[in-house]
């Protein structure tokens, strides 16, 4: 109870806290424009009011999640995009109502995003001063394992890779050791010591130093399991019980769940699920629509520069393999001359059949600017494996066994294997393999704020060219 208050409290001010910053915001802004808010200046206190109400109001919907010791930083980022959402809509709402002014909604369109950025900045503070608290004992969870399985294992190092996500373990019970068992993680006896323990210590408290129990022990230990678990629910215990059978046997199966079961499948996909489907959508729509704004002026001169050198069509239309292996137009600037070999033939370092402006696009992938289009139509996404031509999905697919897992999701402009060294003209078997692994790798491990990090490195290379782009 007393780490639960604690984490509560940690809570409840990081709560407070986003309502500072709001009130600070709000402050510094009227004081610099006064008429930021258009009825601010003559309604104050009211304004600030529903200003306050609708941050506490969203705050119910969207509460922090900054306590959570194990998340990644894209959801706490999405959290807050939510919650100043909310904040902001309502606030638009309830000063409308009121006060009919003009100019309110581009006003609340502004500080949105102020906000957003503000309380962001503020998670990233508030994290790492969680962390350190953590690191020096305190609001932590005390763990114990059951069992030998390498399972619990697993389990350990998952937890304690980061001091800063607050588990201390306090040992396990087993019968054998575990093997490669590290330091940090000491054998306290065998599995009847353990019964014997719990049994002498039932009428007195729970264990000591010990808020979360894992278990991978036989199912077929039931009776086992029950006394534990009962035991557990006792005493205030989280009790887990970890499956042992598909981390024992190495088959790399992930646990999904199907309706209400749970099931195990050799590829899970983050991109499976509907609200990072959607955050990843939303990405590609705003960010396409203000490339293709941007680039709409240039086609016309770029237009004119590849008709001098090369007479023939300004854009180059190739059939590629796209999501669940289905056929799309991809297209690009074209950069080549027309020729025959075009949908069989990739592009080598001195090819005859590029022409000198053409040369410089590929260099700086201003040639592959165009597929922003494809991304608004919904058959590419900005970040994803790269589209193969028709052909090589043909060849390849029969020399790679896990060629076609990376057409799970939609084709990206680049992507991880690109920004990773695996770009180009693949002369030989093992670079297209490497480049599989690594879009199955991005695949399973997607991430908001890893598709932000492969745009980064991808920019990049319009100041600083690619050796391997040709």
């Amino acid at each position: 109870m007393t780490k639960r208050n604690g984490t509560s409290l940690i809570q409840l001010m990081v709560i407070i806290g986003d309502i500072i910053i709001l009130n600070i915001l709000m402050h510094i802004l009227v004081s610099i424009y006064p008429d930021f808010i258009p009825p601010y200046e003559d309604n104050t206190k009211i304004i600030l009011f529903f200003c306050n109400l609708s941050m506490i109001v969203a705050q119910f919907f969207f509460h922090p999640i900054v306590t959570i010791r194990n998340i990644d930083f894209d959801r706490i980022t999405l959290r807050v995009m939510y919650l100043v959402l909310t904040q902001a809509t309502l606030f638009f709402i309830t000063t409308k109502i009121i006060y009919n002014s003009g100019g309110l909604f581009e006003s609340t369109l502004k500080f949105a995003p102020m906000l957003f950025c503000s309380i962001l900045f503020a998670r990233i503070i508030e994290r790492g001063l969680l962390s350190l608290i953590r690191k020096r004992g305190r609001n932590v969870r005390r763990i114990m394992f059951i069992g030998s399985d390498p399972a619990n294992l697993m389990v350990y190092n998952d937890l304690t890779k980061d001091e800063g996500m607050g588990y201390m373990a306090a040992g396990y019970y087993s019968n054998n050791d575990i093997e490669n068992c590290p330091e940090g993680l000491k054998k306290l006896g065998t599995i009847d010591e353990f019964w014997r323990y719990i049994k002498e210590k039932d009428d007195e408290g729970k264990i000591p130093h010990t808020d979360d129990l894992f278990c991978s022990v036989s199912h077929t230990e039931a009776s086992f399991l029950k006394d534990i678990m009962r035991y557990c629910d006792k005493h205030l215990i989280r009790f887990y019980y970890v499956p042992r059978m598909l981390y024992s046997i190495n088959l790399g199966l992930k646990s999904e769940r199907v309706g209400t079961i749970d099931l195990y499948t050799n590829h899970k996909e983050p991109l499976s699920e509907p609200i990072c489907q959607f955050e990843k959508r939303f990405f590609d729509i705003v960010t396409s629509l203000m490339v293709c704004l941007f680039l709409l002026p240039f086609i016309p001169l770029i237009a004119l520069i590849i008709y001098v050198q090369s007479p023939g069509p300004i854009f180059f239309t190739q059939k590629r393999t796209g999501i669940d292996g289905k056929t799309f137009k991809c297209f690009k600037f074209r950069s080549m001359h027309v020729n025959k070999n075009a949908d069989t033939v990739q592009a080598t370092e001195d090819d005859p059949r590029k022409f000198p402006f053409g040369n410089f696009m590929r260099k700086y992938n201003i040639d592959e600017f165009p597929q922003f289009f494809n991304v608004l139509i919904g058959d590419m996404s900005i970040v994803g494996p790269r589209p193969h031509m028709l052909l090589h999905t043909d060849v390849y697919s029969k020399l790679i066994d896990k060629y076609m897992v990376r057409h799970y999701y939609k084709p990206g402009i680049t992507g991880w294997a690109q920004v990773t060294g695996f770009r180009g003209e693949t002369k030989e078997l093992w670079q297209m393999e490497e480049r599989i692994k690594r879009d199955i790798w991005y695949i399973e491990h997607w991430s908001f704020s890893l598709d932000l990090k492969i745009v980064f490195m991808t920019a990049k290379s319009l100041i600083i060219s690619d050796e391997k782009a040709y």
